[in-house]
């Protein structure tokens, strides 16, 4: 099983259709869930960051396989993503994909995650970021089944 914990809801139609797409043909492979907690709206980064680990704190058993998504995690190609998402799943059913808000992960959530993923240098909208995500996990079933699929 998936899951994407994520900070912040997709507002505008579009978002939420891309992801219902994504979602439809990732559950041909694996479960897929996506949990949507507060943004903390607060201007203070400390206090921001603080709240939002609490809500997602009640979402993380301790048994997930959790993976960060940061700026300063390592970058992979989408084979590569695929052949990691393969080795975690002979030692665990379930990974976890951790979006943060505007002011990242706190640091303690970033402490218990056991991969630090970036998808690059640049800084992409979260609800952008999130249909990126989306795609290269339905890309890394494409390429772990030997499927075609468009490069």
């Amino acid at each position: 099983m998936i899951r994407i914990i994520c900070v912040g809801k997709l507002k505008e139609g579009y978002w939420r259709e891309a992801q219902a797409e994504y979602d439809k043909r990732i559950q041909k492979y694996t479960n897929l869930s996506i949990i949507e907690v507060p943004d903390s709206m607060i201007d203070q980064e400390k206090i921001a960051l603080e709240k939002e680990k609490e809500e997602i704190l009640k979402h993380l058993t301790g048994k997930e396989y959790l993976i960060t998504l940061e700026i300063e995690g390592k970058i992979l190609s989408s084979i590569e993503f695929s052949q990691k998402l393969d080795q975690i799943f002979l030692s665990h059913s379930d990974i976890t994909f951790l979006i943060g808000g505007s002011y990242g992960i706190h640091p303690d959530l970033k402490e218990r995650a056991q991969f630090h993923l970036s998808f690059s240098k640049m800084t992409f909208p979260h609800q952008l970021f999130r249909i990126l995500l989306l795609e290269q996990i339905f890309r890394s079933y494409k390429i772990l089944n030997h499927e075609k699929y468009h490069k």
